[in-house]
């Protein structure tokens, strides 16, 4: 079975949501490591320390890969970590750190799953997930396809 899901973000946009809730918001959407990727420092700087911008782009690149992910995972925008929707009150809640982008030996980026993602992709009988990036300074996108056996559907959320 083949699973695919793909999402176009402004980088504007998204450069704003940092700007206006910063470490907050950047720690609730990303990993350590893909903080650490686009140049966020992990750790706390003296005051007197202006930590450089991060790159905005790639953010905005691995943003779009954790939608495409939920996409192609079955549960979409709706799935992800976010305010309850009374329509789907029994989707699986993915939270945005679960899906992780990484990169290979030669630099191409990857998509690791843990916690409630795994369960998801192992429950949908997802086996291996591909995903491509793209951005420019106003545009990232990111399409993900995932391959498997049709799983039994049923997602164990502990």
């Amino acid at each position: 079975m083949l699973f695919t899901g793909i999402d176009l973000i402004e980088v504007p946009r998204l450069q704003r949501a940092v700007e206006r809730w910063g470490r907050r918001f950047l720690c609730r959407v990303f990993t350590s490591g893909e903080l650490a990727d686009c140049g966020c420092s992990t750790m706390p700087l003296p005051e007197h320390i202006v930590p450089p911008p991060p790159n905005y782009t790639s953010l905005a690149a691995r943003w779009a890969a954790k939608e495409a992910a939920a996409k192609a995972l079955g549960v979409g925008l709706r799935g992800l970590a976010g305010q309850r929707n009374a329509a789907y009150a029994d989707a699986p809640r993915i939270a945005w750190t679960d899906i992780e982008v990484t990169r290979g030996a030669l630099g191409q980026p990857l998509l690791r799953l843990h916690g409630t993602a795994a369960r998801v992709a192992a429950a949908y009988g997802v086996r291996e997930l591909a995903v491509s990036l793209a951005h420019t300074q106003a545009y990232a996108v990111a399409h993900v396809i995932g391959l498997g056996d049709a799983g039994t559907g049923e997602i164990n959320i502990e």
